[in-house]
């Protein structure tokens, strides 16, 4: 289109893009191009005299059009767009070029950097002539909010918002609140006994008024947009009567059915087929093993009916579903331990006194299956030796690469518990890296060194109950490279704990799939910015806290839960928030309603109205992804800010020649 009068602007942000670009030059030769007025470089485009040149430029030069060469659109497109509308120009009359991530960050040669920089802003140029003023839309905020995992992040999330006077729903799969943090004994570095501190948020996230807590409940279906959601959660059968129940604990005591706890009491301590899984859980109310429970396997005992004094025991009660209508949704839902099974080397499963972490945390808690002694697998002994083997599926390319963040912490916490309850026993720290990176952490560390802890540096190998020599009969062998002294240690030890890896939930994957938002390749959830925003997601009105972004600590979870509840603050305290207005558009008068758009939409945005016939885009849903674009056979899908002209016409920029920039023949063609 002739007759637009286009600004470039090239940043050198620093020497991030000056030091491969030649900007000066890219902005010398942009200054030629068809329809820009005005092309000028400047050292920080996004500082406030960066944008003062934009505004500057628009209101005395005359701008249709703005283009800025510099970072990622994901880093400064709003900002760009906010100067923008400041200068009183339509916000979607701008396109930015990345000449960052796209060019300077990823090649060396000078030469080819700023050739490339300028075929990138060739492109812009020519895109930003079809672009076409949008508005934005405006929808209402839901007040009440949805938070999905019932672990400390998510209850510190729930009760933040329900302080602040708004509606929540707590959502925990399992039959109390409470996630990891309850089975743990104490908390680094301060040694405050886990049960103590969050029991008290247990007792005010399950009580409070503001607060539905659905437990012992999934997840099931989730429809809408920011603001409007509506989810559908399945409440499975507890065969109690909440209503009725008191919590007093008769059914379980009257339960003649013993089954193994392989869930809160990792497998160490038993429950009944009718249990709390622990004395502190929230809700009070017992709940069912239909799977343990004789009733259900044989049709007959009923003892826990028979003896309940308020008749609460349904032995016909059915999941039920719970439809809810929230404006926002904290995700929560924590992570898993690694199998440590994985690694056969490690014995775990083999040996008997190969334990995970989990089973020494439970075997230390007070309220745990041996009342807190630390003793052997024949639950008699105890151990006169103890070996801690750090990053068992961490720093580890053939499991996780990435460090798991806690286990040097927890692994220096078992130490300490050991010379605490078993004085003179000794104890072998067996790390590749000491990592203690918060705030008394160090000074914790030093204080194990000064108990008199081992401390070998570097991967454990094997271990193994192979005995070579006199004394090893009955010990496990722990054999691994001291790195630090060059030498190969074999240490026999009555007691191994190993420190698994945090890794994401196994059903990460489709919890993401679910809300519609992303898993990075080990299965957490993708966050909107690492730095910037940790805790929205690419879809709006989505939050995510603690552990389902990444490995965590107990403060960290506290304070990310703390900030995804601001967020929603934020937009509740709003009323309403503005929607991207990249949506997709279908021309009914010449839609087939032939539905295949309906059935390729991800977000389920594109309803077919029956009369007349035809599919049509709800805006809301719609996050202009183009998948129907590309699917319609017709062609009567067009994406709003990403149309054929705009597309073809940004090929053609970065298809002309340096020199002349005369249109290539078969893009004209196309484009016409």
């Amino acid at each position: 289109m002739m007759g637009e009068k286009i600004g470039v602007y090239v940043c050198h942000c620093g020497s991030n893009i000056a030091g491969k670009v030649d900007v000066e030059e890219v902005a010398r030769w942009a200054a030629d191009l068809t329809n820009v007025e005005v092309s000028r470089h400047y050292e920080f485009m996004c500082s406030s005299l960066g944008q003062e040149l934009v505004e500057n430029d628009i209101q005395e030069k005359g701008l249709t059009r703005v283009v800025v060469a510099a970072c990622s659109p994901h880093m400064h497109e709003r900002t760009f767009r906010g100067a923008c509308a400041r200068a009183g120009l339509n916000p979607y009359l701008f396109e930015m070029a990345n000449v960052r991530e796209h060019d300077s960050w990823i090649h060396d040669e000078p030469v080819q950097a700023t050739n490339k920089a300028k075929a990138l802003v060739s492109a812009a140029v020519h895109r930003v002539t079809y672009h076409e003023p949008l508005e934005p839309m405006q929808a209402k905020i839901n007040p009440a909010t949805l938070v999905v995992g019932g672990g400390v992040a998510g209850i510190q999330a729930a009760l933040e918002i329900a302080e602040a006077g708004y509606p929540v729903y707590l959502v925990e799969r399992e039959p109390s609140i409470g996630g990891h943090m309850a089975q743990l004994d104490k908390t680094f570095p301060t040694l405050d006994c886990s049960a103590c501190i969050l029991t008290p948020k247990m007792f005010d996230a399950g009580n409070h008024p503001n607060i539905t807590l659905l437990s012992y409940s999934e997840v099931e279906g989730v429809d809408g947009y920011v603001g409007n959601f509506t989810v559908t959660i399945r409440k499975k059968a507890r065969f109690v009567n909440e209503e009725l129940c008191t919590g007093c604990g008769i059914c379980t005591e009257k339960c003649p059915k013993r089954v193994i706890d392989g869930v809160f009491e990792a497998g160490l301590g038993y429950r009944k087929a009718i249990y709390r899984p622990f004395p502190q859980a929230v809700p009070k109310y017992p709940v069912i093993d239909a799977e343990s429970c004789i009733y259900f396997e044989r049709g007959k005992c009923k003892a826990c009916q028979m003896f309940c004094p308020t008749e609460a025991i349904d032995f016909e009660q059915e999941d039920g579903i719970v439809t809810v209508e929230v404006g926002n949704v904290i995700l929560a839902t924590g992570y898993d331990l690694f199998d440590t099974r994985k690694i056969p080397q490690y014995g775990y499963g083999r040996l008997a006194n190969v334990f995970t972490s989990l089973e020494f945390e439970r075997m230390v808690n007070a309220a745990g299956p041996t009342a807190g002694s630390i003793v052997l697998r024949d639950g008699v002994t105890t151990p006169g030796s103890v070996a801690i083997v750090h990053c068992v599926g961490s720093r580890d390319k053939n499991y996780h690469e990435y460090c798991s963040k806690i286990c040097c912490m927890y692994s220096l916490k078992f130490a300490h518990l050991v010379h605490e309850r078993l004085p003179g026993t000794e104890v072998y720290n067996f790390y590749i890296d000491m990592r203690t990176p918060g705030k008394g952490y160090e000074e914790f560390y030093h204080r194990l060194l000064e108990e008199g802890t081992h401390f070998i540096r570097g991967r454990v190998a094997e271990i193994t109950d192979a005995v070579r020599r006199p004394g090893e009969e009955g010990k496990i062998i722990v054999q691994a490279e001291d790195t630090l002294m060059g030498a190969q240690r074999r240490i026999p030890v009555d007691m191994v704990i190993l420190s698994p890896a945090i890794q994401a939930r196994h059903d990460a994957s489709h919890v993401a799939h679910l809300f519609g938002i992303s898993c990075s390749h080990d299965n957490w959830l993708i966050e909107k910015h690492p730095k910037l925003d940790p805790v929205a997601t690419m879809t709006d009105g989505i939050f995510i806290a603690g552990c389902v972004q990444g490995p965590k600590d107990i403060p960290d979870s506290v304070a990310q839960g703390a900030a995804a509840a601001a967020r929603v603050l934020g937009l509740i305290t709003q009323g309403e928030v503005e929607l991207e207005p990249v949506r997709a558009i279908i021309d009914e008068e010449r839609c087939s309603g032939c539905r295949i758009c309906n059935n390729m939409c991800p977000y389920h945005a594109i309803d077919f109205i029956e009369d007349p016939g035809v599919s049509r885009v709800n805006p809301a849903l719609c996050k202009g992804c183009g998948t129907c674009v590309a699917a319609c056979p017709s062609g009567v899908v067009t994406g709003a800010h990403f149309s054929n002209e705009q597309i073809m016409a940004e090929i053609e920029g970065i298809l002309v020649s340096l020199d002349g920039k005369e249109p290539i023949p078969e893009v004209e063609a196309l484009t016409a």
